[in-house]
This record gives structure tokens, C-alpha cells and sequence, in this order.
């Protein structure tokens, strides 16, 4: 039997509204003073949210985190990583991703959110290729087109 790596379970799992709700009042409520646990928490709540403002709020907090709470930087890495995946930030996320494997090289969820990530850009950078293919083959048309139309005059 094969061994199937756990999902990168939030990457497409939001909170339910009045569950973000609760974690906004918080963080509101502490305002100024607002706590690191507290910022976490919403940042979370905020990055698994299906809105894109909203996840980019959530990577806004998280890094926040990041910069200023030495202490909480291995707990942020995933989130940052997972936020930036989900905004298309690819090799943002692939760096958090990779710094935390660096650090957990047999965290599940981090080695799940890697293939998300190597498949992504993979898929997009067929996408690109294809793309460029046929900007080249327009512009070989036109300017086929051009060079005939110039030979008859």
C-alpha cells in the first residue's frame, strides 16, 4: 500500500463567517495592544478566507509577525507559505515552504503544500509557453502578411 501525504488540509478549507467574526472582534477589541496570539489567530482565520483581500491581509499580519516575534517566525512559515500559494505569490510561498522544511523536514503538511506549489507553477509555466507560442505564431502570420503586402507594391 503507498503512502499518501496528508493534504495540505487549509489550503482551500475558509472559515466559516461568523467564525472569522470572532476572531476579527478579538483583534479589534485589543486594538493598540493587540496581542501576538490574538494577530496570529485572525491572521490564520484571514488567510484561509476565500477573498483575496482578505488573504492578503492575513500574509500582512503574518509577516508583521514574522519580522517582529523571533520567537514565533517556525510557526509563521506554513501560513506564510500557504497565504502566498493561494495569492499566486509562488516563490514567496516555495521560500517559506522551503524554510520551514529546512527547519521540519518531516512536517507532512509543509512536503503536501510543495507539491502544490511545484504543480502550480508547472501548470502555469505551460500555460506561458503556450502563450508566447502563440503571440510568436501571430506575430509570424503578421508579419508574413506585411512582408507579402510590401513585395506587391
Amino acid at each position: 500500500m503507498a503512502f499518501v501525504l496528508p493534504d495540505a488540509a487549509d489550503a482551500d478549507a475558509p472559515l466559516k463567517h461568523d467564525e472569522l467574526q470572532v476572531l476579527r472582534a478579538q483583534y479589534e477589541k485589543e486594538g493598540y495592544y493587540v496581542g501576538v496570539q490574538t494577530k496570529f489567530n485572525y491572521a490564520w482565520g484571514l488567510i484561509k478566507s476565500s477573498s483575496r483581500n482578505e488573504q492578503q491581509e492575513g500574509v500582512r499580519l503574518l509577516s508583521d509577525i514574522f519580522r517582529h516575534s523571533p520567537e514565533r517566525r517556525r510557526e509563521c512559515l506554513y501560513y506564510l507559505a500557504l497565504g502566498n500559494y493561494k495569492l499566486g505569490n509562488y516563490a514567496e510561498a516555495r521560500r517559506y515552504n522551503d524554510l520551514l522544511l529546512d527547519h521540519e523536514p518531516g512536517n507532512l503538511q509543509a512536503s503536501s503544500l510543495r507539491g502544490l506549489i511545484d504543480d502550480k507553477v508547472a501548470k502555469e509555466g505551460l500555460m506561458g509557453v503556450a502563450i508566447l507560442s502563440g503571440v510568436a505564431i501571430a506575430a509570424g502570420v503578421v508579419g508574413g502578411m506585411l512582408f507579402k503586402g510590401a513585395r506587391r507594391r
